[in-house]
């Protein structure tokens, strides 16, 4: 992990603790969580804080339980929250459900506690029988994170808290301009989504930031989504990661990209967005 990286973001051994919001005892449940995150914070943060990101989970069996434990993470140095994507899908309340989230995103806002959604943490789509499962769904990642994103995006969280920040997992960069193309339609052919102040792809460009491995084929289409918005990964350890050769893979695949750009998706997006410093010299100069 020494080469091509400065800091890592570590998040949890099972999506957004969704195992423990489910203990069948909701006490041991919270104190599972609480558990969690104190070793994150103890073992990892604490001993390496230039290095660690602090990405907690929190416990979703119960909303004020849930914010108790973002503001107490938040009060010692975490920057982010993971959420399932689609939380109705794994038997927690959908974004409309307003009692339960409006005082999770409040908490969130109030804190700037970044949430991180990560891809296929509400489950994947359903597969025939018989099909491979594996290549199938590491194929359709985009399709889950571009669902996701459209949820959030019209559960008008966003637009409620504009200083939202929601961060799209290892679902790549490939659906966001289309994305970011259907809004504007919708706006100005169908009417559709007329209610608010600002344009909703405006709104996503404000509130969403979106991960890329190397997207070789739509990475061109950075100035559509903004260049501020993306944030290179490695997704290490899993097969499909760049890691050890990020670097090579980078300068292979985006090497007609201006210095400042690739500074800017490689390491200054992701160190503003969760408040991480960065060393005197960031490569590739220029």
């Amino acid at each position: 992990m020494e080469f091509g990286r400065c800091s890592i973001s570590l998040t949890n051994n099972w999506f957004c603790g969704t195992v423990f919001a489910k203990a069948s005892n909701r006490e041991v449940g919270i104190d599972a969580v609480r558990a969690w995150n104190d070793w994150l914070f103890t073992e990892w943060y604490s001993k390496y804080p230039e290095r660690v990101i602090p990405g907690g989970i929190t416990y979703l069996g119960d909303s004020d339980e849930a914010v108790r434990e973002i503001r107490r993470n938040a009060e010692r140095g975490f920057v982010s929250v993971t959420l399932p994507e689609m939380p109705h899908n794994v038997g927690f309340p959908n974004l409309w459900e307003r009692d339960f989230w409006d005082p999770i995103m409040e908490a969130c806002a109030e804190t700037e506690t970044v949430i991180s959604l990560h891809v296929g943490s509400s489950g994947m789509a359903p597969f025939a029988p018989g099909s491979p499962a594996l290549q199938i769904g590491a194929t359709l990642f985009g399709q889950l994170s571009l669902g996701a994103c459209a949820h959030w995006l019209w559960s008008e969280y966003p637009v409620r808290f504009p200083n939202l920040k929601i961060a799209m997992s290892e679902g790549g960069i490939g659906w966001v301009a289309m994305l970011i193309d259907r809004l504007d339609n919708i706006i100005d052919r169908s009417g559709y989504g007329l209610g608010w102040d600002e344009r909703p792809a405006d709104v996503l460009r404000r509130n969403f930031w979106f991960c890329t491995l190397d997207d070789p084929s739509t990475i061109d289409t950075r100035d559509v989504i903004g260049v501020e918005n993306i944030c290179v990964e490695t997704d290490y350890p899993h097969g499909d990661g760049t890691w050890p050769h990020t670097q090579n893979v980078i300068h292979d695949v985006w090497g007609h990209i201006p210095a400042h750009e690739l500074r800017m998706m490689c390491s200054e997006n992701a160190a503003k967005l969760y408040r991480h410093p960065l060393p005197d010299i960031v490569l590739p100069l220029g």
